[in-house]
């Protein structure tokens, strides 16, 4: 007695139908698939790249802080260096006016000698050459140390390094010239120790 069974052959019209549908399936998932992993790319790298234009623009604006503290760094250094050299420069200032008041002093001591002539006591001439030989020696010590003394006798009234003691006409002098320094002006590494006390021609 012959089995009656449903059975298809293979390789039926039905079989190929069920499989290109399964292919058909396979190859819209599989397209899916690769279209959600090109998106997901896209998004990292846009997100990388986002983040690397925010990473450059920090690290511009720290570059940019660094480079202004270094400068104020320097400008502080070169302030701090400048004020103690200053500080150590003219720390004996106040000193310095007491010892040139002792070196015109000393000048006014030789003035109050007598001129010197011919036939003169030996005794006035060793006093004169004793107190000239002290002036040069004292005025070469205080050069070394900075203390300067200008006699500014011919030049043109400064009111910076002059004082004005009193004004006398000269023809033979232009209006504002020094014609008669009673003290020389002093400075102290070039800064004004110690005005000068002058006449000034008024014409």
């Amino acid at each position: 007695m012959t089995n009656m069974t449903d059975t298809h052959e293979a390789g039926s019209p039905a079989d190929e139908a069920a499989t290109d549908l399964n292919e058909h399936h396979s190859s819209v998932h599989g397209d899916a698939a690769a279209d959600d992993q090109a998106s997901s790319s896209d998004q990292v790298m846009s997100a990388a790249s986002s983040r690397i234009k925010e990473l450059e623009a920090q690290l511009a604006e720290e570059h940019d802080k660094w480079m202004r503290s270094e400068a104020e760094m320097q400008n502080l250094r070169t302030r701090t260096k400048r004020e103690i050299d200053d500080a150590r420069q003219y720390a004996v200032q106040k000193f310095a006016r007491d010892v040139v008041e002792a070196a015109e002093n000393l000048k006014r001591g030789l003035a109050s000698l007598p001129p010197k002539t011919e036939g003169e006591d030996s005794i006035i001439t060793k006093m004169r050459e004793g107190i000239e030989g002290t002036e040069r020696s004292f005025l070469s010590i205080l050069e070394r140390h900075g203390v300067v003394c200008h006699d500014p006798a011919g030049q043109a009234f400064d009111a910076n390094h002059h004082q004005a003691m009193a004004e006398q006409p000269s023809p033979e002098h232009e209006t504002g010239t020094v014609i008669q320094a009673w003290t020389p002006t002093w400075t102290l590494h070039g800064r004004l120790l110690k005005p000068a006390m002058v006449v000034v021609a008024k014409n």
